[in-house]
């Protein structure tokens, strides 16, 4: 299959604009699977939790959910796209995953970064795996990446490949992914954003782009750079990642030894 991603620079709060020059470059392009960056329809640095509701919309209903699965109908592709979701007196920062048939599942943000936990409501949804035909995909947001935990429980859960819009601040995830594929033996696709932010009083934020694909062996198999707009694509077998031997003796979910894990579901001392 072939599977890709868009990284965009979206003007903020203009959400018809964001939509549009999203829908525009994936028109062109062709693809069976597509990740778009997180809260790529609005943009990324509220100034208050009442913004946010101002720009949330309903999953599956609103304006941005329509319009991508009409695009997925159109073009016959899956789409992961990150937006801000509105759920009665909720907000979440959510990833969707729609497709020909229309919406398919959501997942809402579980680690949140920085002001978002002043912005959004904590992810609800734990981590889900969808079968899209061609393959198992997990989906994971932005700052999800540097908690293993994430990645790990969509790979044991089945997942071929993570799904994983972002708005990258920091310069570390480009380096981590590579290391998230290799250790689980999956898949990786990072949409990211460009350009820079600085809206109110609140000190202005540079997105690293950078947008990547890994494979199962942690080798890098597209990447953009951290300036253009556009979508980067290329094959691959989804199956590969079913391989999870190491070594003729080594395995990385069979050579695990949960019994001795305990610590990881205790508070730090």
């Amino acid at each position: 299959m072939i599977v890709g991603l868009y990284q965009s620079s979206p003007t903020f709060g203009d959400v018809k604009r964001n939509v549009g020059d999203a829908i525009e470059a994936l028109s062109r392009a062709s693809m069976d699977l597509v990740v778009l960056p997180e809260l790529f329809n609005t943009g990324y640095q509220f100034i208050s939790r009442e913004e946010v509701a101002s720009l949330a919309e309903e999953i599956p209903n609103g304006f941005t959910c329509r319009s991508m699965i009409d695009l997925a109908r159109k073009k016959k592709i899956h789409i992961v796209f990150g937006m801000a979701e509105r759920d009665n007196d909720k907000l979440y920062n959510s990833a969707v995953l729609v497709g020909p048939n229309g919406f398919i599942g959501g997942y809402r943000k579980i680690h949140l970064f920085f002001e978002e936990k002043l912005l959004f409501d904590p992810g609800d949804t734990g981590f889900h795996v969808w079968d899209i035909g061609e393959a198992r995909i997990g989906l994971m947001i932005c700052f999800d990446w540097l908690f293993p935990e994430s990645a790990r429980i969509l790979a044991l859960k089945g997942a071929q490949i993570l799904c994983h819009p972002a708005n990258l601040v920091l310069p570390y995830c480009q380096y981590a992914m590579p290391v998230r594929c290799m250790e689980n033996r999956i898949f990786s696709i990072t949409a990211n954003r460009v350009g820079t932010e600085q809206r109110g009083q609140k000190l202005p934020l540079t997105y690293t782009g950078s947008s990547i694909i890994v494979d199962p062996l942690g080798n890098v198999l597209a990447q953009l750079t951290d300036t253009e707009v556009g979508t980067a694509a290329v094959e691959i077998d989804p199956e590969k990642a079913n391989d999870k031997k190491i070594t003729e003796y080594n395995h990385v979910f069979d050579d695990r030894r949960p019994e001795l894990y305990g610590a990881l579901l205790s508070p730090p001392r």
